[in-house]
């Protein structure tokens, strides 16, 4: 079993929690996600199957699209509702202010993540060493919003569709925009609608998922590892280059992309093979390119 499972991981699971379930579901045993959602955040979750784990590292770099919900006055410790109310104060609600606040924090900015993450600091976990009430120095990293909308704006909260690139924790946003404002805020609901090319209404509960596997119709929504990379440009190489590809030795394609680019690479019969990168050279007026990741 190859390929991407794109999972609706419910409320109350960790991301390992349903790699462990599947893993029991699907009798597999190479299986992994592409980045850890909130234990109390639903949403996209797509899981790399088989030879497809070796595509989970390209996957966590995508853009992703989240819906979050923001409760005004109070900060916790795990700047959601699942933790301890560490500052309160009361507030003079003006909506210019939050729409300023978004503006600010829109484009590329630095944010400090969280203690409750499973960033490594000493080869242990942020939040093993929060549990154990340690907090650490965290440099702060750049990230980068390209979209925050406003979806719902009270005197209580708010509801924001986010799109953001990797590396950027939307509890921490949340908390930031409250700090803008002055008010302060946690978050107090997250979904992921969207990672890469995989969204929220093409995918699978884990009890729909383990339905189909019952059916015999489960095969039919594990979708091609290539689906990941449909952005990049698509070559089919011929039978003169077929050993070169097989062996992951420098090709020459006839490629439109820049060099730089990735391109995904097709054999002679179709199948998806490996990712390569254009490079500077040319042979023959034609793309030089090199291997990045063979499949």
């Amino acid at each position: 079993m190859n390929g991407i499972l794109n999972v609706n991981k419910e409320p109350g699971y960790t991301s390992n929690d349903v790699i462990a379930i599947l893993r029991g579901i699907l009798r597999i045993k190479k299986i992994g996600h592409t980045g850890t959602l909130d234990p109390g955040a639903c949403g996209v979750l797509p899981v790399c199957l088989g030879r497809a784990t070796k595509a989970a590292a390209l996957l966590t770099a995508s853009q992703k699209e989240y819906e979050a919900e923001l409760l005004f006055g109070q900060e916790t410790d795990t700047q959601d509702l699942s933790g301890v109310v560490t500052r309160s104060t009361p507030y003079r609600f003006q909506e210019e202010a939050f729409y300023q606040a978004v503006e600010e924090l829109t484009g590329d900015i630095w944010q400090v993540p969280p203690m409750y993450s499973a960033l490594k600091v000493g080869g242990v976990r942020l939040y093993d060493l929060a549990r154990e009430g340690i907090e650490v120095e965290r440099k702060p990293r750049k990230i980068r919003i390209e979209e925050i909308r406003v979806l719902r704006l009270d005197e209580k909260g708010a509801r924001i569709r986010v799109t953001c690139q990797k590396g950027t924790y939307i509890r921490t946003l949340c908390e930031d925009l409250g700090r803008k404002t002055g008010w302060l805020a946690c978050m107090s609901y997250l979904c992921r609608l969207r990672s890469g090319p995989f969204t929220l209404a093409d995918s699978l509960t884990i009890d729909e998922i383990r339905e189909r596997k019952e059916q015999g119709t489960l095969e039919e929504r594990i979708l091609s590892v290539d689906r990941l990379f449909e952005a990049y440009e698509e070559i089919r190489i011929g039978e003169d280059q077929e050993k070169r590809l097989k062996n992951g030795n420098t090709l020459v394609v006839p490629a439109r992309s820049a060099p730089g680019e990735r391109i995904r690479v097709y054999d002679m019969r179709g199948q998806f093979t490996a990712l390569y990168r254009i490079g500077d050279e040319t042979e023959n007026g034609q793309a030089v390119c090199k291997i990045e990741k063979m499949f």
